[in-house]
Parts: structure tokens; sequence; C-alpha cells
């Protein structure tokens, strides 16, 4: 048992600081353990600011945190004989989810985490420092169909085999008599779930846990068959790598309209070598079939994946018609599951789609209530296909049963934890294109809707800008930066693709991409009418056409939103080249709601005026140049406008992107052909 001391500056104990350091140190390598699985602990003493007096603490990973990333707010803190006291209250494994709720009588201090299942385990084995980790190799090991046997034949006694057992009290029980009948081990192999380790040093606990891992993937290295999943399947072959993202990006709307069959979804797409070596192998449809085994994996990916059933070469229409069956079985078979083990007390179904699909010669997309789900679904089932081929090199893959599955997917726990998160944002599950929008008004909007939960695409002629914009947004999985210039047919459909592949689907296009030139009728060369044309008139309806594909593939509805302007209903002077585009996008925006509306589509429009601040168009030469037209300062352009308003108050490229959410985040849901005037109040463009 370590003493520990605060230390002078944070407050954090020596013993926390370094459980925290080894936890970020096992947890950055996805060779050690997945994102947010396992869990690691520490035991001190500290002194009870109540008696003074020294008190024997557990400073263990909180429920849902992740070691990578792991913080001083992540751990909880329990007094350690009070946890242990539980025994005297323990009834059996029916009674694991008391267990779970007694831990809060054992807290100390205030703040912290919420305990997770996994905290008996901890506290239980008597050892000061304990990791659980799910490294691929370990659970390579435990999910194998002679897992005890190689256990021993690995590891000698330093690893003890510990048959399947779901998560609680009584793992924590198992494990610390495993520890106290074997004083040579140093850590388990818990059958079809991970590992554990143990020492009496924070030092020593990281270097076992990283015994077993290593010495797991050496023995599967040098004893492994070389084919573990089988031979290549006869035109199973994988696309070349720009075929392969084209299939992808064509099969993603019809995709993800599938898989929102039940609620919409974010998707994430990868062609990782291990998931293309496994679709090519023979084995994969029956590996497939028996699903994941680790609790962490199934949890997140469902039990087991959709498989398209074809090879690469099937045509595009074949490949559609047939997941659409697969679809359908897919949810009848995992209705059939649900039924087959739910009792009265059983959560209701949360859906009968599938969170991966899996395509020969493509790769695999994994979907989930946002981008990092998503994203983290699919390194799920990467581990997955890592774990199977360990187990399948040296044995035979055997999961748990799939009613042990059943328990820990629809546990009163899970869904505790299911309903203890925020409620979703607005705009959670869509995916928006802006173009545009590096700067000014555009910017503006892709910063609203990434404030209300969409996933945004920066779209702008200048990638480097188009990337910076998108990292102030946040991680990829919130926000990316493509380079189009929307007077090619080729970069939209280029940028297009970005979008399917990054999130899976498409739902709210924005027009933005702009520029103006003002002249008066007689300097207005034909160069400058057809540039303006080029990149409002023609740019915003090959976006839009690019787009309707999308949107109508996915059959989900969305919204196509035109940025136009005051001047698209009002004339004003030397502005005639800018003023007709966008009386063209205006126009566009009318006849495209009368035509996508059958389809779920909402086409709207908002006409700004006056948006000097921050505008990228003001800023090119604009602003000076409609200055002159009215006789005032450039910088006292925004504030001139604003005198001319009903509202009397200058218009920000905020007020525009406020328009844009309230078209968009769903109060709207039956408005299409409206233009939106957010200009202050000018009289001369009300609509009539």
């Amino acid at each position: 048992m370590t003493t520990t001391t605060p230390d002078s500056t944070t407050g954090t104990t020596t013993t926390a600081a370094d459980l925290i350091a080894r936890s970020n140190r096992l947890g950055s390598d996805p060779a050690n353990t997945n994102y947010a699985g396992g869990n690691t602990s520490a035991k001190g003493t500290a002194v009870d600011p109540v008696t003074g007096e020294p008190v024997e603490l557990l400073w263990v990973k909180g429920s849902g945190g992740d070691l990578g990333t792991l913080a001083e707010k992540g751990l909880a803190v329990l007094r350690l004989d009070r946890l242990r006291s539980l025994r005297s209250v323990y009834r059996g494994v029916d009674s694991e989810d008391d267990m779970v709720a007694a831990f809060d009588y054992a807290l100390h201090g205030k703040g912290g985490a919420a305990p997770s299942i996994d905290t008996a385990m901890h506290g239980l084995v008597d050892a000061a420092h304990v990791d659980h980790l799910h490294p691929d190799s370990g659970i390579a090991i435990a999910t194998s169909a002679d897992g005890e046997a190689l256990t021993k034949q690995i590891f000698g006694d330093r690893v003890v085999w510990v048959p399947w057992r779901r998560p609680g009290w009584q793992l924590g029980e198992d494990i610390a008599a495993i520890k106290e009948a074997n004083p040579q081990a140093i850590g388990t192999i818990l059958g079809g779930h991970g590992i554990t380790a143990w020492a009496d040093t924070s030092d020593e606990a990281e270097a076992n846990s990283l015994w077993i891992i290593e010495t797991a993937a050496a023995y599967i290295a040098e004893h492994g068959r070389p084919e573990p999943f089988g031979p290549e399947l006869d035109g199973y072959a994988d696309l070349a790598q720009e075929l392969r993202r084209t299939r992808a990006a064509a099969l993603a709307p019809a995709l993800r309209g599938l898989v929102s069959t039940d609620h919409p979804q974010v998707g994430h797409f990868t062609d990782a070598p291990e998931v293309l070596e496994f679709l090519r192998s023979s084995e994969h449809p029956r590996l497939a079939a028996l699903g994941t085994s680790c609790p962490d994996h199934f949890l997140r990916t469902k039990v087991k994946p959709l498989v398209l059933d074809l090879p690469a070469s099937a045509t595009l229409d074949e490949s559609f018609a047939r997941l659409k069956e697969l679809h359908a079985e897919y949810r009848a078979d995992y209705q059939a599951y649900y039924d087959r083990h739910a009792t009265p007390d059983s959560p209701a179904i949360r859906g009968q789609d599938p969170a991966i699909v899996l395509i020969p010669g493509v790769g695999m997309f994994s979907y989930g209530a946002d981008k990092q789900t998503a994203r983290v679904a699919g390194e799920f089932y990467l581990n997955a296909i890592n774990v199977m081929r360990g187990a399948e090199a040296i044995s035979t893959y055997a999961p748990i049963d799939e009613s042990e599955k059943f328990r820990i997917e629809y546990w009163a726990l899970e869904e505790a934890k299911l309903q203890r998160r925020p409620a979703p944002k607005p705009l959670a599950t869509r995916i928006a294109l802006v173009t545009g929008a590096a700067s000014g008004i555009g910017k503006a909007i892709a910063t609203r809707l990434a404030e209300e939960g969409a996933c945004v695409v920066i779209a702008d002629l200048d990638l480097a800008k188009a990337q910076a914009a998108a990292a102030e947004l946040g991680s990829t999985d919130v926000a990316i930066g493509v380079q189009a210039n929307v007077t090619s047919e080729h970069d939209i459909a280029a940028g297009i693709q970005e979008v399917l592949l990054a999130f899976g689907g498409l739902d709210l296009v924005v027009n933005n991409a702009g520029l103006s030139l003002s002249k008066s009728l007689l300097e207005t060369t034909v160069a400058d009418w057809d540039l303006q044309h080029d990149v409002m008139a023609k740019g915003s309806f090959l976006v839009s056409r690019a787009a309707a594909k999308v949107l109508i593939d996915q059959e989900l509805g969305g919204d196509i939103i035109y940025i136009s302007s005051k001047n698209s209903v009002f004339a004003g002077p030397n502005n005639i080249a800018y003023s007709a585009t966008k009386a063209d996008q205006a126009h566009q925006v009318r006849l495209l709601a009368a035509e996508l509306g059958e389809y779920g589509v909402k086409v709207n429009g908002i006409n700004p005026d006056g948006v000097v601040r921050g505008s990228g168009i003001f800023a090119g030469g604009w602003g000076a140049k409609r200055a002159a037209v009215y006789g005032v300062p450039e910088e006292e352009l925004g504030a001139y406008y604003a005198q001319r308003t009903l509202l009397k108050r200058e218009v920000l490229p905020e007020h525009v992107a406020n328009a844009v959410f309230v078209l968009t985040a769903g109060d709207l849901s039956h408005t299409t052909g409206l233009h939106i005037p957010v200009d202050a109040g000018v009289a001369a463009a009300f609509l009539r």
C-alpha cells in the first residue's frame, strides 16, 4: 500500500498522478487496449479531511473514460475499507446491478467520475496496482476454442485462465481468489474478454501488462498458420484505391438511407488493409456471422455486421438491390435475436439497423449517432478482425454465447449509461456542406452549424484556408476542409465524394460561394458578367445538382440553402452583373423547391444586405466601390447601411448564420421556396 501526499500545486496525489501517467501510456497504444476500453487502478493512503487520520483509498478509472486521455476528473476515488465491506451485502450474480449502485456509498471526497462495473475487480484483488485491458493479442487467446490450454502453454503459471463471466462483483471475487491461490501469477486471461495484470508498484504493473500482451502477440506470430482467414476467394480481389473510393462514395448515400431506418446515423469509411484482407478471404462469411466477443466490441458494433455477399465486380445496381435485401434480413434477424433473449425487464429494442457494413473489395462503413461514435465503431471492428485473425491462426475463433452478448447489450447498467447521455443538439446527425466557407458569411454559417451539432464540410477555392477554418471548429470528427472551385463539375464531384467518404452522406447544402464587381452597365465587361454568373448562378446550380443526387438516393430528405441577396429583388445602381446573378439564384430556389419537394428536400434562400464586417466580398474591394457609390468612407459603410434600414442595426455574418439555422433545425419543417430577408429592414426589398 502506497502512502501518498497531495502535490503542492495541483492537489493531485502522487499515487493518482502515477496512475494517470501509466494509464495514458497504456491507453495511447491501440495494441494495448481499444478506445475507452479497459481500466486501471492504484491503492494508497491519504489523510481523511474529516478525521485527520490516514485512510486507505482506491483510485480507479471511472465509467466511460478513456485511458489514453485520462485526467484526474476521470478517476473514481473510493474508501477501500467500505468497498470491501460490501462483501457482506453481496447476494450473488443476480444482484450485480445493486452492487454498482452501492459503490456510491464507498466514495471518498466530492466530484470525480462514477465508478464502473469493473471497480470490484480492482478493489478486491490484493495488489496495489491493477490493469484491466483489451489488447487484440490477449483477446485472441481469450476467444480461442482452447484458450485455457493455450494460456498455460504460452504463459506457464504466470498467467491464469478465468472462464467467461460477465463483468461485476463476482468476477472481482474470482480474480481475487486466483491471485491469492497463485502467488507466482502476475495476471489472468479473461475468457472471451481481455486481460488483467497486477503488481506492487505502478511500473511493475505496466511491465506485467505489456509482458502479457507482447508474449501473446509473439506466440501468435511464431506459431500461427499463414492464412488464418483461409485462401482468397475467386473474384473477391480488392479494387484499386481510386476505384475503391469511387465505389464507396457511390454506395454511401443509399447505404446511409438503409441504416438510418430507425434513426439518422452518421457514417465513417475505411479501406484499411486488415479489412480488405478479411473480406477477400474465404472464411470471412463464417467469422463475420459469429460476431464479436469482447463486451467493448459488440456494444459498439452490434453482435455482428451486415456483409455484402457479392464481389466488387458486381454492378452498382446489383449491389444496391442485394444490400436492400440483406438489410431487410438483418433487421428481421436482429429482431429475432432480441425476441429470443428479452425478458419483461429488458430495455426496449434500440433499433434493428447494423452499425457495421462490410463491402468486399471496397472496405467498411461504420455508423453511429455522431462521427466519433461511427469512427470508433469501425476501429472496434478492426480490433475484432485482428482478434479473429489471432484466434484462427492458433486455434478456432469461439466468441461468447449469443445469450451472454444480449445480457450485456441490454444490461440495465448499459441502458442507464445511455440514458445519462446529454440530449442531442438540434443538428446532431446532420451533415452539411458550405461553399465559400473559409471566411465571412460562409465561415459564420459553418461555425453555427457545427455548434448546433452538425458535421461540417468547408469548401473553398483555397484548400489550406478551408482546412484551417475547419480546424478552428474542432477535430475531423466535427469538420473537414476541401478544395472546390464551384464552376468546375470535376471539383464539385470530388468535393461531394470527400463528404461521403468522411461522413457517409449529406443532408444540408449551403450555396454561399460568391464574389462581386461593382460596375455600371457601360463598365461591365463580358468577362465580368461571365465570372459572376459562373461562380454564383452556374456554381450554385452545379452544387445543387450534385447534392440533389445524394439527397434523393439517401431518401432522408434534406435542405438546400441559397445565400442570395437583397439585390435579387432590389434595383440599385452600378451593380448589373451581381444583381442579375443573384436574381438567377433566387429563382433557382423556387424552381428547385418545386422539383425536389417530392423527395422531402426543402429549398430556401436568404437575402442578406449590408454585411460589411467579416465579409470576404467587401474586403476584396467591393466595400470600397460601394462606399464610393454612396459617398461615405469605407470604414463607415456598415454604419451607413445600418442607418438606411428600418431597424437601424448593422447586419453581421452571424445574423445570416442564424437564419440558416432556423431554416434547417426542424421548426420550419413545412417551409420550402421561401426567401428570408436578413437586412435589418429594407422596405424597397420587401418580398411581394
